[in-house]
């Protein structure tokens, strides 16, 4: 007696246990993890800092060296790795896998609050730290281009509507923006001009971070009311900027158009980003740990039209790469297998169920004497080799 024979000799009850069996995989098989490797995340947090117009040689010296010092001391690194580029500093720091990732991130701010007095007094901000694994590559990535539109209105659109849109999705971890062209105004001295006028870069410098601020006016008060005076004082376009004073000589103010000239421009013209040959925004899109990837992609794709709608008619927005179609490819696979195996499995066992009851036919007969025994263990032969 085989273990199989009691399920071939009860087909009804066989038949509704393949069922059970059937609606439990349907069920549960959605909920299954899809990813492309196997889930081990190691607690990271990647901190960053920027210093504009500072070398990568004075960024690792003044910035990346003493945030290194205190990370070194918290209790649980693994791993320490830090970058120091033109006016960016960035620092990854991995835990090992008992430590919890929430509890890491109050260490590393307690880390930064440490090494504040020994970072430079003109940060322009902080250094900020993000709950992510840099080494991660994006699930997808998006080419924002356009044939009449400048990129530093490309970046605005990726910057303040699709990045913080997509950020909000279920599953999705971060939005970087790649080859960023942030709208700035660009102001060209002329040495020579200047050192005719006795004037030094740092004196136009404080004239300039003075000209432009949004400071409170203060408050008129009467006898029955009071107003509050509003002037904003920044200047945001390039052609007011070269009739700001910046000094006076002999009586008679100079201004930023006499020594030189403000333009309109990138933030930082050394970064640029490229997608088929033509210049770009592009928007690197990572998920959470855990999360379901192809669910996530699913979830951007469904976003994009809607979010196509919120920006400029002349901005294009294009998926450059999907990193879920070898995962998509994969999981066909594994379903068809299941499928070809199921179908298979039922076969075998109808066939099987067939020849025992042709077996059992012939027993019968050769009781009454009607077929040769012979012919039995022919049968029984064949049903062995099933």
């Amino acid at each position: 007696m085989s273990i199989s024979e009691p399920f071939i000799r009860r087909p009804i009850g066989t038949a509704l246990l393949a069922v059970g069996l059937l609606m439990i995989g349907v069920v549960a098989f959605p909920m299954l993890p899809i990813a492309p490797l196997p889930q081990v995340d190691f607690p990271t947090i990647q901190v960053t800092a920027t210093l504009p117009g500072a070398s990568a040689e004075t960024m690792a010296a003044s910035v990346t060296t003493p945030l290194e010092r205190q990370f070194a001391l918290i209790a649980g690194v693994i791993d320490l790795t830090s970058t120091s580029s033109l006016g960016s500093s960035s620092i990854t720091v991995q835990f090992n896998l008992n430590r919890d990732i929430d509890a890491a991130a109050g260490d590393i701010q307690s880390a930064i609050n440490a090494a504040g007095g020994q970072l430079p007094t003109n940060l322009p901000s902080p250094p900020s730290y993000r709950k992510v694994n840099p080494a991660d590559s994006p699930i997808l990535l998006l080419a924002l281009t356009s044939t009449s539109l400048p990129l530093t209105v490309v970046d605005d659109s990726a910057d303040t509507i699709l990045a913080q849109q997509l950020s909000q999705i279920s599953g999705v971890a971060q939005v970087t923006i790649n080859g960023a062209q942030k709208p700035a105004v660009r102001i060209q001295l002329d040495p020579a001009k200047m050192a005719s006028l006795g004037l030094s870069l740092e004196d136009v410098r404080t004239q300039i971070v003075a000209a432009s601020a949004d400071a409170p006016k203060g408050m008129i008060d009467g006898v029955r009311q009071s107003f509050a005076v509003y002037d904003n004082d920044q200047i945001l376009a390039a052609a007011p900027w070269n009739d700001v004073i910046v000094a006076y000589r002999n009586g008679a103010p100079v201004r930023i158009g006499d020594i030189g000239q403000a333009v309109d421009g990138p933030e930082n013209t050394k970064l640029a980003a490229w997608a088929n040959g033509t210049r770009c925004i592009l928007l690197a899109v990572f998920k959470q740990p855990g999360a379901n990837v192809i669910d996530t992609v699913d979830q951007v794709r469904a976003a994009l039209p809607h979010l196509r709608a919120t920006i400029p008619a002349a901005i294009d927005v294009t998926i450059l790469a999907d990193r879920t179609q070898t995962i998509r490819a994969s999981v066909s696979d594994v379903e068809t297998t299941l499928t070809i195996i199921i179908v298979l499995v039922v076969m075998v066992m109808m066939i099987r169920r067939q020849m025992l009851q042709v077996a059992g036919g012939l027993t019968e007969k050769a009781r009454k004497g009607r077929v040769q025994p012979h012919m039995i263990g022919a049968t029984f032969t064949a049903d062995m080799l099933l």
